[in-house]
């Protein structure tokens, strides 16, 4: 449990990270996004396939499968409905801008969190390291997307850090709540794996890829295919 909370805390503390390009480029920072985006949805894309779904469909029978995917899908839509959806790629001045942008990402990263608790929670080895891994990654251009409208705004790099830090703050609660029930109900494991899969899916479909090909669809499209190829090759050393 000690080595999950700590990984989860990790995977947290990468979202800052998303701020240091802000530091130094300001908005010119928004230049790197599209590509830094489509990484993050080629990454998504992959580990919820391959790290989350076809071990689902390992686990159990289409029916949970399918009662967790649509469980995931309909958490992340309601959870963009709640706060009126302001998609990670605004940028505009103002402290409204990126409060919403906050409380978008802090929705988001929930299932995150439940995807890394299920993965430790099972027993294929090397599946919390690939999912950790991708959670990580793809948490970096949130941070960007935080701290860019926090920069117009005219906030330092130390706030624009910890704002990006606390937009991933659920992933350790819900990586322990996922690996609890896993741990207390064994056959709640395939439809763990699928709620977070479809929960990553519908954000990478919803928000996080057309926010990149809006930003650029050349980079978009190359950090993409780079973020799942990286992450394939990860699935493979790793035997996932």
């Amino acid at each position: 449990m000690l080595e999950l909370v700590l990984v989860a805390a990790l995977t947290t503390l990468a979202t800052g990270l998303g701020a240091i390009p802000v530091a130094f480029l300001g908005e010119r920072a928004r230049e790197l996004r599209a590509g830094l985006l489509g990484i993050a949805a080629g990454v998504m894309l992959v580990a919820a396939i391959v790290g989350l779904l076809l071990p689902a469909l390992g686990e159990g029978g289409g029916a949970d499968v399918a009662i967790g995917l649509a469980a995931g899908i309909a958490f992340l839509l309601a959870a963009g409905r709640a706060i009126g959806e302001a998609p990670p790629g605004v940028v505009a001045a103002g402290d409204r801008t990126w409060i919403l942008v906050f409380l978008a990402l802090f929705l988001h990263s929930f299932p995150e969190g439940f995807a890394i608790g299920t993965a430790y929670a099972s027993s294929t080895a090397g599946l919390g390291l690939f999912i950790v891994v991708a959670i990580a990654v793809q948490n970096i251009p949130e941070g960007t997307s935080t701290a860019i409208p926090m920069a117009t705004a005219g906030y330092g790099l130390g706030a624009q850090f910890w704002a990006a830090v606390l937009t991933s703050a659920p992933q350790p609660v819900g990586a322990v709540i996922a690996y609890l029930l896993v741990e207390e109900v064994t056959a709640l494991l395939p439809v763990s794996f699928a709620f977070a899969a479809g929960a990553m899916l519908a954000l990478v479909v919803v928000s996080v890829f057309p926010d990149a090909w809006r930003e650029g669809r050349r980079d978009a499209l190359a950090g993409a295919i780079s973020g799942g190829a990286l992450m394939l090759a990860l699935g493979l050393a790793l035997g996932v």
